[in-house]
C-alpha cells in the first residue's frame, strides 16, 4: 500500500538520486525510481544502488529513458506522483564535447517530457537538478542565483542552463511550482566513478598516474552527499509562491513572478585541488604520482557557492568538512573494491 505522498526521482540509480530515494523511504514517502541504467560508467554500481533501495517496500523501480515520451506518461497516470525530483541527465563536461547527442535527448527532450508530464498531471513541487557549471566564464566570486549565467563554457552547462528556462516557461504559463539545484562538485560513498576523487583514489591505490589538470591551478567547491540531500529534503515541502516584489525593471534571476526559485547547494568553502588530493593521499596512506596537464576545454578554474538563499529558506547549510567526507568516501571505497 502506497504511504504518504508518492514521489517519482528519476535518476534514482544514479549518485544523488540513490542516497536521496533512500533517505525519502526513510521518511516514510513512497518512491517510484526512474532510471534508464545506461553505461556512461559501470552499471554494476547502478545495479547495487537499485537493489539497495529495493530493500524498502515503500520503493519500486521502472526502467524508463525519460526520452520515452509514453512510457514516461504512462508512469505518471499510474502512479499519480504529489512531487517530482528529476535527477535524471546525462552528465559530465568534458564527456558533452564530444557526445553531445546524448546530452540533447536527456537533458533537452527529456527534460521537456518530464515537464510535460507535470503539466498533464499535476504536481504539487516539480525539483530539479540544474549545476554550478552554469556560471560558466563568471569571474565574480562567491557565484551567486542572481549573478547572470549566460556564458556557459560547456554543451553540458548550456543545457543546465536551458532546463532553467523551460522550467520557468512552465511555472508560467501553467502555474507548475519549479525549483531548480544548482550542485557543487557532489562527493561521497556510493559515487561516480567518472568524479575526478573517484578516480584519484583508483589510480593512487594502484599506483597509476593521475591526470592534474591546469598544473593543479583549480578550485572546487566540494559538497559532501549528505549535506545534499539533507538540504534537498527540507526543501521538498518549500513549493516556491509568485514574488510579489520581484522587479521587471531590475529582474533577479533567482526568482520570478512565476512560482520559481533557483538555489545553489555547496559547501561555500572552495578547496584548492593540490589541497585535496594531500588529503586523500593521507587518507590512502600513498602518495600519488601526477601527471600536470593544461586547462581542458570546458573546465573553469573555480567554483564557490554563495548559500545565502538557501539558509535563509532551509536554515541548513552544508557543514561536512572536506577531510571527513573523503575519510567516508575512502573507506566505502576500500571495503566495496577489496
Amino acid at each position: 500500500m502506497k504511504k504518504n505522498k508518492n514521489i517519482i526521482v528519476t535518476g534514482a540509480a544514479g549518485f544523488i538520486g540513490y542516497h536521496l530515494s533512500k533517505r525519502l523511504c526513510n521518511e516514510n514517502y513512497y518512491v517510484i525510481g526512474v532510471d534508464n541504467l545506461n553505461d556512461y560508467y559501470e552499471t554494476e554500481l547502478k545495479s547495487i544502488r537499485v537493489e539497495q533501495l529495493e530493500q524498502h517496500n515503500n520503493f519500486e523501480f521502472a526502467k524508463l529513458d525519460i526520452s520515452e515520451k509514453n512510457k514516461l506518461f504512462s508512469l505518471f497516470n499510474a502512479n499519480d506522483p504529489h512531487i517530482v525530483i528529476n535527477l535524471a541527465a546525462q552528465a559530465g563536461v568534458r564527456y558533452s564535447i564530444t557526445n553531445p547527442d546524448a546530452y540533447v535527448e536527456s537533458n533537452l527532450v527529456g527534460f521537456v517530457n518530464v515537464l510535460e508530464a507535470c503539466r498533464n498531471y499535476p504536481v504539487e513541487h516539480f525539483i530539479y537538478a540544474s549545476s554550478s557549471s552554469v556560471y560558466g566564464a563568471n569571474k565574480k566570486i562567491p557565484f551567486s542565483e542572481s549573478d547572470s549565467v549566460d556564458h556557459p563554457v560547456s554543451l553540458y552547462a548550456a543545457t543546465k542552463k536551458s532546463n532553467e528556462l523551460l522550467a520557468h516557461t512552465y511555472s508560467h504559463l501553467y502555474n507548475i511550482p519549479t525549483t531548480g539545484l544548482r550542485f557543487f562538485t557532489v562527493y561521497g560513498p556510493m559515487g561516480r566513478p567518472d568524479m575526478a576523487y573517484f578516480k584519484f583514489t583508483k589510480n593512487i591505490i594502484q599506483n597509476i598516474p593521475i591526470d592534474v589538470y591546469n598544473n593543479g591551478n583549480l578550485e572546487r567547491d566540494f559538497t559532501y552527499i549528505d549535506d545534499i540531500v539533507e538540504s534537498m529534503f527540507r526543501l521538498i515541502h518549500m513549493a516556491p509562491t509568485e514574488n510579489k516584489n520581484w522587479n521587471y525593471l531590475k529582474p533577479n534571476p533567482a526568482t520570478s513572478f512565476a512560482p520559481y526559485k533557483i538555489f545553489n547547494i555547496g559547501n561555500n568553502k572552495p578547496v584548492k585541488l593540490m589541497n585535496f588530493i594531500e588529503i586523500l593521499e593521507e587518507l590512502i596512506g600513498k602518495e600519488s604520482i601526477k601527471n600536470f596537464l593544461p586547462m581542458q576545454p570546458g573546465d573553469v578554474y573555480t567554483t564557490f557557492a554563495d548559500i545565502d538563499n538557501l539558509f535563509n529558506l532551509v536554515k541548513f547549510q552544508p557543514k561536512t568538512s572536506i577531510k571527513e567526507g573523503l575519510y567516508h568516501f575512502v573507506n566505502w571505497y576500500k571495503n566495496h573494491y577489496k
